[in-house]
């Protein structure tokens, strides 16, 4: 299926790994021209000489998303080069264990800054060229904010704000044709997912522990899958959805775990 998102500018952040690079790679295999904005330039690196190697067209652009202005010249960055700006993908953050019984205020509210405060401004600061384009947004969230987790008050309260402000844009949006919906991630394995299994003794025994407990197929969902999705939704092929939340997880949040 062509999605129509060739020449297409979409920014992704934290888009140099992981879920992020996952949705990159989708979007490159459209035809479309993504942008990574994150703060890892070691990552970056990587990425950008992979694909300049074999001819594809990407961008990137360092920032630390938790400071406001690197988030308003991240994007300026974007226009100054391309003239505009198609989608935006609300991808990076991080399950920062940030609990009642481990953490404070202060950690708290830096958990909020690296989870969602960003979302927020970077939808802020594309709007005027999203309004020109009648663009897309779609959100990257978690489960926690349906199921908990224990221990991570931070990135659940956030991922809870991501999904409200997923409905709240698309409405606040109608008049300018620009649709905005989520994808709701639960286990998906990724670099990140790896290091944290690897703080087990028996981490294949924890794997395995995890993934029994997937409805569909009983594995963990990839970064591709999550990917293709994300285009969709970025797409003209999904044009009269909005103010959706997918969970492309395997049935794992809401089908019955005594279904085996």
């Amino acid at each position: 299926m062509d999605l129509q998102l060739k020449d297409k500018v979409i920014i992704v952040t934290g888009g140099s790994k992981g879920i992020g690079l996952g949705i990159v790679e989708s979007l490159i295999k459209e035809g479309a021209i993504p942008v990574i904005i994150t703060r890892n330039k070691e990552s970056i690196d990587e990425v950008m000489q992979t694909y300049e190697e074999s001819g594809e067209e990407l961008f990137a652009v360092v920032a630390e998303l938790t400071v406001p202005e690197q988030c308003k010249n991240a994007v300026q960055t974007v226009v100054d080069k391309y003239g505009r700006i198609d989608g935006l993908v609300n991808n990076a953050g991080v399950n920062d264990s940030v609990g009642l019984e481990n953490g404070n205020y202060e950690d708290f509210m830096q958990s909020l800054k690296r989870n969602v405060v960003h979302y927020y401004l970077m939808a802020q600061y594309a709007l005027p060229e999203l309004k020109k384009s009648k663009g897309s947004i779609v959100n990257i969230g978690s489960k926690t904010a349906d199921t908990g987790q224990g221990g991570t008050s931070g990135y659940a309260a956030s991922n809870g704000g991501r999904n409200a402000l997923t409905r709240e844009w698309a409405v606040e949006l109608l008049p300018y044709s620009i649709r905005v919906n989520a994808v709701i991630v639960a286990e998906c394995y990724t670099p990140l997912y790896e290091k944290w299994i690897s703080t087990f003794a028996d981490k294949e025994e924890k794997l395995e522990a995890i993934t029994k407990n997937i409805p569909f197929e009983k594995r963990m969902t990839t970064a591709e899958e999550i990917g293709d999705t994300v285009a969709f939704l970025l797409s003209s092929k999904s044009s009269h959805t909005t103010g959706q939340l997918l969970y492309v997880d395997g049935g794992y949040t809401h089908l019955d775990r005594a279904l085996e």
